[in-house]
């Protein structure tokens, strides 16, 4: 599969009902502006922000108790100003399709079968559970954290602790007790919401010693609501000053006509989520209400292309950001299909058996999982009818041509693949899917609307076709407020505008077209520079998925004094795989075909495991400063790690007497 070739092109009728078509025929209408085609439509919404961000709050009928005085106070970053006077609820805008009915969401999990929940029910759990948690003394800006799976009840936690104006925070039970208390601690929380244990892979992890752990170190904690989720029917408590999850439900529901959401600025904090925390205790990353709901009902809507009755579904744990943005589906009217527990278990198709079964339309992975589905020979088209699905969306990691292409083979030739990235830090996406666009292998449709996204090369110019940095030139409403206890923002500058003075530097390697297409090629600070060219670590890996021998792998480039430098390769692979002499060279030589002799790796070592963070990225920086001579607790936080023992290889690799050092 070539990078480039075509793989589908949107028919007349599938244009036609795409939600993009009718904001281009409503702004036409109603705003006197019309559009070319979706480059000039884009180019619009970053030139004339006010303008477009205003249209969007009238297009989605965002309900304001007050109104904002204009659209940008400040259009500098940091410190844009969105909407200021304005006063709403992002809890209040997601249950305001109650009312029509029907289910808001599906889930099914290692204990639980597919289940859909009502509207009415969830709308009465989140104001009886939010009235209770106003009676604990829950007031508006204090924290509300969580130790929760991806289930329904952590969604109903979620709502009812925005609808008041706490601040909410979650990590998945998958953490271990270090990895949540560098997160939770940061933000001295009242309240925590947690369960018993989980089911992953069949196995039952009872986490119930490690919550009595958590729980007494929060020292700022006064409540704990505890879910029995592994073990429903146990009604012992973990902690005598516990209280059950069920007893908030035991009272008369809170209608809706006496419940009040409480009225927040647009930038009042809503959640805070926490990056991946690889080098250094993690930063908790503060989103504000009107933000998000802004956001997510732009990205949603337009880049997802969902429609009311949609079922969406994405794999993700309650510990990523994309669990916060499937969580907000129900803006649209779409309905998110939760699921709790391993992606090939009982049976490696198992995420399309739940897909078929509950209509999914929209599904979402990483393109790791596409690879671990190919080589595990899954066909889904052969075992099911997925007559509803119409999206496929990729995000995590880069996208390389073979696993986009894999879906036209194996699930459906008439498929939009809708290729994206983004980050925490916005809690978005920058680039990604356009319904209207033709789809072409390893490529990225297109920027996404309102995102004024650019490849900046050292100087700080924007370059075309060029390899560069990614950057943001102009604000958006949904970048974080600030990073929790940060005095002067001291942190925040140096992460995102310490290169390019009030420019969002990213971190990502970014290349776009004359056309608009895109394509991000990993992070830029793991950055491979050889003889003064600079390479993306995707294009090594992109590579290596040729070769069946090799599983996974890991990449960097070590600089040395007087201008040299070393870039070895690391590889996981294959069982029955052996590193000999022809495989060495096949790699070699495949490396050299597809790119250029610079991307041949000086050195190929077997390994045990490839490093990855507990939200499913590779650790090529903690691990480059490992080999760099950087102390291992310094350059790696371990309970940031899925598998901490994935590190130890390249730990006494660097102990030992390293060829670099020769």
């Amino acid at each position: 599969m070539q990078p480039g070739e075509l793989l589908w092109t949107p028919g007349p009728e599938r244009i036609a009902l795409a939600n993009v078509t009718a904001l281009a025929s409503w702004l036409a209408r109603e705003r006197g502006r019309r559009f070319a085609d979706y480059q000039a439509l884009w180019r619009w919404s970053v030139e004339d922000l006010e303008g477009f961000w205003q249209a969007l709050w009238d297009y989605f009928g965002i309900e304001s108790s007050a109104p904002h005085t204009r659209v940008l106070g400040r259009r500098t970053m940091p410190g844009a100003e969105w909407f200021p006077g304005a006063r709403l609820n992002y809890a209040q805008h997601v249950l305001r399709r109650e009312s029509a009915g029907g289910d808001v969401l599906l889930h099914l999990s290692e204990t639980r079968p597919l289940t859909a929940l009502p509207w009415a029910t969830l709308g009465a759990q989140v104001r009886t559970l939010a009235t209770e948690l106003r009676a604990l003394g829950i007031k508006p800006g204090d924290r509300v954290v969580a130790w929760m799976p991806n289930i329904p009840e952590t969604m109903v936690a979620m709502l009812a602790t925005t609808a008041i104006g706490a601040i909410w925070a979650c990590c998945s039970p998958d953490f271990g007790e270090r990895g949540t208390l560098d997160r939770l601690a940061q933000l001295s929380p009242k309240l925590l919401f947690s369960v018993d244990g989980y089911r992953y892979g069949g196995k039952p992890f009872d986490r119930r010693s490690q919550l009595r752990d958590i729980a007494r170190s929060l020292i700022s904690l006064e409540h704990l609501i505890y879910l029995p989720y592994l073990e429903p029917e146990e009604r012992s408590l973990p902690l005598a000053s516990a209280r059950q999850w069920h007893e908030h439900f035991e009272r008369p529901a809170v209608p809706a006509e006496q419940f009040e959401f409480e009225q927040v600025a647009f930038d009042h904090p809503l959640w805070t989520l926490f990056s991946s925390g690889t080098t250094g205790l993690p930063k908790p990353i503060v989103h504000g209400h009107g933000g998000i709901l802004l956001e997510n009902l732009k990205n949603a809507t337009f880049h997802f292309d969902l429609r009311a009755g949609d079922r969406v579904f994405f794999y993700t744990t309650s510990g990523w950001m994309l669990w916060n943005f499937i969580t907000s589906i129900p803006l649209t009217g779409a309905l998110p299909v939760l699921y709790d527990g391993h992606p090939a278990y009982p049976a490696p198709d198992v995420l399309w058996k739940m897909a078929d079964e509950a209509g999914v339309a929209s599904f979402g992975a990483s393109p790791t999982y596409v690879d671990q589905l190919s080589r595990s020979g899954i066909v889904p088209r052969d075992r099911y009818g997925l007559g509803q699905l119409r999206t496929i969306n990729l995000a995590g990691s880069p996208a390389t041509p073979e696993s986009m292409a894999w879906f036209y083979r194996n699930v459906k030739a008439d498929l939009w693949v809708a290729n994206g990235s983004g980050g925490t830090d916005c809690c978005t996406g920058f680039v990604g899917g356009v319904p209207t666009l033709p789809v072409r292998a390893g490529e990225i449709q297109a920027p996404q609307l309102g995102v004024s996204v650019k490849a900046f090369n050292a100087r700080g110019e924007s370059v075309v076709d060029e390899v560069g940095e990614l950057v943001l030139t102009e604000p958006m409403p949904s970048m974080p407020l600030r990073f929790w206890n940060d005095p002067e923002d001291r942190r925040y500058l140096e992460t995102y505008f310490q290169e390019f003075p009030g420019v969002w530097r990213h971190g990502d390697f970014f290349r776009i077209d004359g056309q608009g297409r895109c394509f991000v090629l990993g992070r830029s600070d793991a950055t491979l520079n050889r003889y003064g060219i600079r390479i993306g670590t995707a294009e090594i890996y992109r590579t290596l998925t040729l070769l069946p021998e090799v599983q996974d792998a890991l990449i960097v480039n070590l600089d040395l004094p007087a201008g040299g430098f070393f870039m070895p390769l690391f590889v996981k692979l294959a069982a029955g795989a052996a590193l000999d002499a022809d495989l060495e060279a096949r790699i070699r030589d495949t490396l050299r075909r597809e790119y250029t002799p610079r991307h041949v790796p000086d050195r190929i070592y077997q390994v045990p495991g490839i490093p990855y963070t507990l939200t499913g990225k590779k650790m090529e920086v903690p691990v480059r400063r490992i080999l760099m001579g950087v102390a291992p607790e310094k350059a790696a936080n371990r309970s940031g790690v899925s598998d901490p023992s994935a590190l130890d290889f390249f730990i006494a690799y660097a102990r030992s007497q390293q060829d670099y050092c020769l």
